[in-house]
């Protein structure tokens, strides 16, 4: 059995703005550099290899929880929002020009302006999945991590996910099965130990 640990970046000054990142490479705050700088893996999980998108936030972040340097790998980077990068999702709601729904009506095929589809993002990763060989943390995006637990959970992105996605928390997939399963509860980061 090979597990999958998927981590999400720390929160950086457009999340805490709500504005949609993508590829935008913005660090971490500082707030989050040192919240993540109090928290470690768990045991059984630190010595896993450790990979991350290519993205500052999460190369930060796999850094600061492992005490040491992801292998960046471009598989991993966030889905292209297109035109929506840098703006507010509030807003684009409220414009009557914009084409923008919320992910949980997208389905697979629905791509923002000039942006990438979740079935765009699911032929990047299912080859990245395929060649694993290990237990493997991956510190990622939102969008990467709706794709994989989708996948592993069979949502479509119609109507609400059977999960929800927070800080802090490793999300673990087995992977090495017919069909991939997702462990019923995610794992906490523990306390760092002084």
């Amino acid at each position: 059995m090979i597990r999958l640990a998927l981590l999400r970046h720390g929160h950086t000054h457009w999340n805490r703005e709500g504005r949609i990142q993508g590829r935008t490479d913005i660090p971490l705050d500082k707030t989050a550099k040192g919240d993540l700088a109090k928290l470690a893996l768990p045991t059984h999980w630190r010595h896993a290899k450790l990979v991350s998108s290519p993205l500052v936030r999460a190369v930060e972040t796999a850094e600061l929880v492992s005490g040491r340097a992801p292998q960046p790998d471009v598989a991993l980077m966030e889905m292209n929002w297109g035109d929506w990068e840098g703006k507010k999702a509030a807003e684009l709601r409220a414009d009557p020009q914009s084409d923008h729904k919320d992910i949980e009506r997208w389905g697979w095929n629905y791509t923002p302006p000039n942006g990438e589809s979740p079935a765009s993002l699911r032929a990047r990763l299912k080859p990245w999945v395929s060649s694993l060989s290990e237990d493997t943390i991956a510190v990622c995006h939102i969008g990467v991590m709706r794709v994989l637990l989708g996948l592993a959970t069979d949502w479509h992105f119609a109507g609400p996910a059977p999960f929800q996605i927070k800080r802090n928390r490793l999300y673990i997939i087995d992977v090495k099965t017919e069909k991939w399963q997702l462990e019923a509860d995610p794992v906490r980061l523990v306390e760092r130990m002084p």
